[in-house]
């Protein structure tokens, strides 16, 4: 994938072709496996667990800063539920005793490692292998799972589907609560990041339609629209074999520009400035709102060649004429709402709505409010 050679923030996932990690066989978890924290005042546990939920009533499990260091607990029969710590710094897991003890919080570097491999393994084999039946299956178990488990990079499932492109898998996480905006601990990087920099335009798409901000940085500051055109600034154009990476980059782009930006009707061209990259106009929009310096890509091209050839911009109010024009064309007579003069245009430099309300009145020329139909682009007679 040429996306880890320009970002290295996204090489550690182990996408394909490395991303079958090893199932271990089935572990007996009632032999040898005994739980007995290290030897820490309820003072010293509780300050270094501070980060950790409390118990909201009575009935909920204990945390583990309340162990009492005198007492020994028994063997682990299984983990019954999970939980990410604050800002992805880990897992803690429910604990069940072979014991009478109550159940219990533990923080997963304090519990054998082959206990949460079993537990966990399943989960993350099917979330690297973009397998949704698979984590659907474990969901719908109701295990107790944390569906915005982290590893130890701080990164979930769905950051995981999303890299792979695995629409349907991220549906199967959203649905199950996952956190669209959640940001790992090596670079910042968010499931939008992940299927932009992964060329991944569907699940760009579509996490945008679940809520996932288009805006959001990762470490340095690059959102996953600066992410994908850097990537397209990477790959080599021309190339026929980069020929469908490049058209799924710009689908990506094109997706998360609609996301950010606010499309409205520009009115006029006002000014330019800057060049090649930076070279933006500032715009006049049809709405009223203030004038924006905006970049050229972003602009219809033929606002800017008319810009460019110098026409002038005119706003319609109404059509109140037509006439044959040349080659068997129809030309309008345009009521201007800065010019004293009506003037005739060709049927191309007339508003379509203002054509269709013109020839809806019986072609008596009723105007139409100016709010709402408008001419731009017009080059005036």
């Amino acid at each position: 994938m040429e996306a880890l050679f320009i970002n290295p923030s996204l090489s550690g996932l182990n996408l394909p072709p490395k991303l079958h990690p090893t199932t271990p066989p089935s572990l007996s978890l009632t032999s040898h496996l005994r739980f007995r924290p290290p030897n820490l005042s309820v003072s010293a546990a509780a300050s270094t667990l501070e980060n950790q939920p409390q118990p909201q009533s009575e009935s909920d499990p204990p945390q583990f800063s309340n162990y009492n260091e005198y007492e020994t607990y028994g063997e682990v029969k299984t983990i019954i539920g999970s939980s990410a710590l604050q800002d992805g710094a880990g897992m803690e897991y429910l604990i069940e005793w072979e014991d009478d003890h109550a159940p219990m919080w533990v923080p997963g570097n304090l519990i054998a490692a082959d206990v949460v491999a079993e537990y966990e393994n399943p989960w993350w084999v099917a979330s690297k292998k973009a397998d949704d039946r698979a984590l659907k299956e474990i969901i719908d178990s109701a295990d107790g799972r944390d569906v915005d488990a982290v590893d130890g990079d701080g990164r979930t499932a769905l950051l995981f589907v999303a890299g792979l492109g695995s629409e349907s898998c991220v549906k199967v996480l959203v649905d199950a609560g996952a956190d669209v905006n959640h940001r790992d601990n090596v670079g910042g990087l968010t499931a939008l990041h992940m299927a932009a920099g992964y060329v991944r335009p569907g699940v760009a798409k579509l996490l945008v339609e679940f809520g996932a901000d288009p805006e959001a940085g990762d470490d340095r500051g690059r959102t996953p629209l600066d992410l994908a055109r850097e990537v397209l600034n990477a790959t080599p154009n021309g190339n026929p074999v980069q020929f469908a990476r490049r058209l799924g980059l710009e689908s990506v782009i094109k997706n998360l520009e609609g996301a950010i930006f606010e499309y409205a009707e520009v009115q006029e061209i006002m000014e330019k400035r800057g060049k090649g990259n930076n070279l933006e106009y500032l715009v006049k929009w049809k709405d009223g709102g203030d004038n924006e310096w905006i970049k050229a890509p972003l602009i219809a091209e033929e606002l800017i060649k008319d810009f460019e050839d110098g026409l002038e911009y005119a706003v319609a109010e109404c059509v109140i004429g037509k006439r044959d024009g040349e080659e068997g064309k129809m030309d309008y007579l345009v009521k201007w709402t800065d010019l004293e003069e009506a003037t005739w245009e060709p049927k191309e430099n007339v508003d379509p709505e203002l054509i269709k309300a013109f020839e809806s009145s019986g072609n008596d020329g009723v105007g139409v409010n100016v709010t709402t139909t408008s001419l731009s682009g017009n080059e005036t007679g």
